[in-house]
């Protein structure tokens, strides 16, 4: 498990995580593996794993005292949510000029990097998986390169096919994450052609074992539920799928209105956040349900698996999420009139066929929650269904739209059950055992 040492005037502290020492002091320092540490008041002594004396840097937090603080919101996840258009704009911060990504935020031999990978390999747990699913899509389809998502804790444990000049790719909010860590381990004896790190907090041990690292600026995530972390996640390998395809010859105008979208994404957010009124209403009909089917298709299907997992997290519904042509295969069978069912409906090429899914459930006596682009939701309408309007985006940045009515429905539905919102029963924020 990792530890830091929280370096104060007249006291010294000890703690696994940054954030639970902001309110007492910014300057850390943080300890390798074997290290050992003695604390008084007023020194401290650290030695390494064979007993020598050692010197390890003092380093400053760049979080604010007060980003750990709830504020005027009820819970840390609410306040989260609602960050995260200013996460998406700090991520983006300084990593953008005149309509295109800076390769360089990769690292200084990123531009060589990104022409001579063959394939990616992305490695996560949880939402931070669910992330790597999207940009699976993302970097198929911008270069053509083959790109395989797979959770770390199944990774580590088996002997992969590892292409020529595969570019690994781990991502975790914590950097502490067990099984990511050794899933990085793990690959260093397997000829990656670089490690990159994707990740949320610097001086973590996943950003200290990669030589290439993103951060992507969310702030102190504090509710175990991940919200902002998991958006600037997907921001971060949005900008990293649209730098392969510009190394792999995509098409400029497609590369720069992809890049356009990211710029305007913040501002449509803020727009979804101002639908909460008519989610929270939308949730009073999950008060006395056990179990949920999520939606989605192609791109979607990801983000379903994310709302699914939100849901269960934090209200304890069993919830489960299905690419929508997979309803005849089996999930159909458990549709009635006490099956909820929540579909994501953005205005793209799958359209139609989602909403052939959707007749399908209500046929079924099925009672069907859709998220539709907002130039599509009245043709979505039924009297078995409820519909909210989601403003118009771009393809490219739609996943990341449809995340935050996915994240209000499972706040609101875990704030009417009364469940723990931000510390969920036998859940933790970072994971750092097996």
């Amino acid at each position: 498990s990792p530890m830091v040492v929280g370096v104060g005037e007249g006291a010294q502290y000890l703690a696994s995580d940054v954030y639970a020492l902001l309110s007492e002091t910014r300057r850390f320092i943080y300890l390798d593996d074997g290290d050992l540490v003695h604390l008084t008041p007023d020194t401290i002594h650290i030695f390494d794993e064979s007993g020598a004396a050692v010197e390890r840097i003092i380093k400053e937090a760049q979080f604010r005292p007060d980003a750990v603080e709830r504020g005027q919101y009820r819970h840390y996840m609410l306040k989260e949510i609602h960050e995260q258009p200013q996460a998406i704009a700090d991520t983006l911060e300084g990593r953008l000029s005149r309509g295109r990504i800076l390769t360089e935020i990769f690292g200084p031999d990123a531009r060589k990097l990104l022409t001579e990978l063959q394939a990616v390999q992305i490695v996560s747990c949880g939402s931070s998986n669910h992330a790597a699913q999207v940009a699976r899509y993302w970097i198929e389809s911008f270069s053509g390169v083959p790109c395989f998502a797979e959770i770390a804790s199944e990774y580590r444990y088996r002997h992969a096919a590892v292409p020529k000049n595969t570019l690994l790719v781990t991502v975790s909010q914590s950097g502490e994450t067990s099984d990511t860590l050794a899933a990085l381990q793990h690959a260093s004896k397997r000829g990656y052609l670089a490690r990159l790190a994707i990740c949320n907090v610097p001086e973590s041990s996943l950003v200290r074992a990669s030589e290439l690292v993103l951060m992507t600026r969310a702030g102190p995530e504090i509710g175990v539920a991940s919200t902002k972390a998991f958006i600037t996640q997907l921001v971060a390998l949005a900008m990293l799928a649209l730098e392969i395809g510009r190394a792999k010859g995509m098409d400029q105008t497609r590369y720069q209105e992809a890049v356009r979208e990211l710029e305007l994404l913040p501002n449509a957010i803020t727009r979804v956040l101002a639908l909460d009124d008519q989610i929270q209403a939308m949730a009073q009909r999950f008060g006395d349900k056990h179990h949920a089917l999520f939606l989605g298709r192609g791109v979607q299907f990801p983000i379903a698996m994310e709302g699914a997992l939100k849901l269960k997290e934090i209200s304890y519904i069993h919830a489960e999420a299905y690419p929508a042509g997979e309803l005849k295969h089996g999930p159909l069978a458990l549709v009635d009139e006490n099956m909820p069912v929540i579909a994501v409906a953005p205005n793209d090429e799958l359209l139609e066929k989602l909403k052939s899914n959707v007749q399908e459930v209500r046929a079924r006596g099925g009672e069907m929650f859709v998220f539709a682009d907002e130039k599509v939701a009245a043709s979505m309408s039924h009297d078995r269904g409820h519909v909210i309007a989601v403003p118009s985006v771009g393809a490219f940045v739609a996943p990341m739209l449809y995340t935050i009515p996915m994240q209000l429905l499972a706040y609101h539905v875990a704030v009417l059950k009364g469940t723990d919102v931000d510390q969920p029963r036998n859940l933790a924020k970072s994971v750092t055992v097996e």
